[in-house]
């Protein structure tokens, strides 16, 4: 794959119409008030307190609050109230003049005892999670609100790569769909680009996510630092403590992250499509494509997974018609969440080596990435070697393309124009001469690049 210019070198568009503002998002997770706004068992957020405590000691009302992302007035005072009656936490030091949540608490060996049996049904200690249903409603209100792409959008985020005009028309409609779409062709010509810039485009628009969801008592991890985004006015941890204190203009136990834009290659598994039920911690994490719901889910080098290309598409069969997946927990009970995800499968391999026509089928676009043309491949070397600081020159791309491509009857590639740039940015250095496309430099690039297979 390249990221130097992909061939976007078509007309300007005229009378696009923009996206609404990144910033308007319809759902915003109401405040809560009391216990009963959590749709959670007070029973289950004490457990779920004790254990916060268990691990980490003494704390105060306000940071118990922060750990578990549920304002303290209303709702954590009330659950310290009721640990309280029971002896399993005491107040050891307060702060007069500062409320209840500047109290010092810890957990008593009643409470220890109590945490333990928690923690035999489950480890999770973190954000209290929201119930199944609540999540649902929010997917599907917040699908409402995705972007329509025109065609002056799909210029501006593709303006860095160089594609045919018949490929790039190809890319908008598809995109709208959200639905799915086939990358293939030939290594080299920058299908996974193609798929990075559009996920970029979409990650200007922010969404609401729990950091876990609640189902029959269990819990499923949903937020993830490191597939997720977080957009810029979440930038920390649970909301923080003063909007906790004073209660927060919208629930804190979720998230505001970018759309989110999900990659998986061959580690992908059938199991990894699955609830991942953690026998050590007792809890599940969600799979990609619910952590990708929102957003872009790309399955890159689709066919070199170590399960097969027809076992992988029958499982997402059911998801792409119905927007609808079917996740079973441990207990073998199968629970309905929204698929709301453009998966885009990008593949080397020949379709035909793959999937049948009945599969292809299924899959509503289907879109070739190409070997660039001669003029093409000029446009990305002009590019690259600028970007690059490698001195360009068409006698010297000439004497490349004839020698090194038309005599062994060698096909362009979108990303030779880089590799050979750096081959020559190399070679240069070592001879302490200028990087320029010289006949020499250019041979010994070539003759270090390529491989007659």
């Amino acid at each position: 794959m390249t990221n130097a210019p992909a061939r976007t070198t078509g007309k300007p568009a005229t009378g696009a119409i923009a996206p609404a503002p990144s910033a308007s998002v319809p759902f915003t997770p109401p405040p809560l008030m009391n216990l009963e706004d959590t749709g959670l068992s007070p029973l289950w957020l004490q457990d779920l307190v004790l254990k916060v405590m268990y691990f980490q000691g003494y704390l105060t009302g306000y940071k118990i609050a922060e750990e578990v992302a549920l304002p303290f007035s209303g709702v954590v005072d009330q659950i310290l109230e009721a640990l309280k009656r029971e002896k399993l936490i005491e107040v050891r030091s307060s702060q007069m003049g500062l409320g209840e949540g500047a109290y010092l608490y810890a957990i008593t060996g009643a409470g220890i005892a109590r945490a333990r049996e928690a923690l035999e049904r489950s480890q999770y200690a973190g954000p209290a999670p929201v119930p199944l249903n609540v999540y649902v409603d929010s997917i599907r209100k917040q699908a409402r609100t995705r972007m329509t792409v025109t065609n002056r959008m799909m210029r501006q985020v593709l303006s860095n790569l160089v594609l045919s005009e018949t490929t790039f028309q190809n890319l908008g409609p598809a995109v709208n769909s959200g639905t799915s779409i086939f990358l293939y062709g030939p290594p080299g010509n920058g299908k996974t680009s193609v798929a990075r810039a559009i996920g970029s485009m979409i990650q200007t628009q922010s969404i609401f996510i729990p950091y876990a969801i609640y189902v029959d008592g269990q819990v499923i991890k949903l937020y993830d630092s490191v597939n997720h985004t977080l957009a810029e006015e979440d930038e920390g941890t649970h909301g923080g403590t003063s909007s906790l204190r004073a209660g927060s203009r919208r629930d804190t136990r979720w998230v505001r992250i970018r759309r989110p834009f999900i990659v998986t290659g061959g580690e992908l598994t059938l199991a990894g499509l699955d609830l991942v039920f953690d026998d050590t911690l007792k809890y599940y994490e969600a799979p990609f494509q619910v952590k990708a719901n929102g957003g872009i889910l790309l399955i890159d080098d689709f066919g070199r997974q170590m399960v097969r290309p027809r076992d992988l598409l029958n499982r997402w069969i059911v998801p792409l018609e119905n927007r609808i997946d079917y996740l079973t927990l441990h207990t073998g009970r199968k629970i309905e969440i929204p698929f709301d995800v453009l998966v885009v499968f990008s593949t080397n391999l020949p379709p035909k080596d793959l999937v049948d026509e009945a599969f292809l089928r299924r899959l509503r676009h289907k879109i070739e990435i190409v070997d660039p043309t001669y003029e093409e491949y000029r446009e990305i070397f002009r590019r690259v070697a600028a970007a690059k600081g490698v001195t360009y020159s068409d006698q010297g791309l000439a004497y490349l393309l004839q020698e090194w491509y038309i005599k062994p009857d060698r096909k362009l590639r979108a990303s030779h124009p880089r590799d050979l740039c750096d081959q020559i940015l190399d070679i240069a250095q070592y001879l302490n001469v200028e990087p320029a496309m010289s006949r020499e430099l250019i041979d010994r690039a070539a003759r270090s690049f390529f491989v007659d297979l």
